[in-house]
């Protein structure tokens, strides 16, 4: 039963770990827009929700594999995880990133398009502030209901 109480929470926690992950990947990208023979990056948003809420397709409620919550570090002196050379502790696997295909080919090799990183940047943002909504609103009303309220 209380695993049930917490599917919500655990699905849109999970949305929102990949949503901060994303936000990296697009900032790294806008970050080297200027850097040249740098390809462009990003995931599969949805695919990797599938795969860390252990569902096959769609939204469906899951609890999160374990294997999606793997901490890693850089340092064997960082807390929390084991040093595996995994840069940041991302919890995307590179084979699951893609390389973008420019639409313009510039000069340079970079295949950055500085208006689709910013657009994908703020669209992203937004849904990563929608999930923690989410979130705060599951909490209030579990709060609630415990509280008789």
């Amino acid at each position: 039963m209380p695993a049930r109480l917490t599917e919500s929470i655990d699905f849109h926690g999970s949305a929102l770990m990949l949503r901060a992950e994303r936000q990296k990947v697009l900032a790294g990208n806008i970050a080297n827009a200027d850097t040249p023979g740098f390809s462009a990056r990003d995931f599969d948003f949805k695919a990797a929700l599938a795969d860390a809420t252990g569902a096959k397709s769609g939204p469906a409620m899951a609890r999160p594999s374990a294997s999606a919550f793997v901490v890693s570090t850089t340092n064997i002196g960082h807390v929390g995880g084991t040093a595996t050379g995994n840069a940041g502790g991302s919890r995307i696997d590179s084979t699951a990133m893609k390389y973008r295909n420019p639409e313009q080919p510039s000069l340079d090799g970079n295949s950055v398009d500085l208006d689709r990183e910013r657009a994908n940047f703020a669209d992203n943002a937004l849904r990563y502030e929608a999930a923690l909504r989410f979130i705060n609103g599951s909490v209030r009303n579990l709060l609630s209901a415990i509280r008789g309220d």
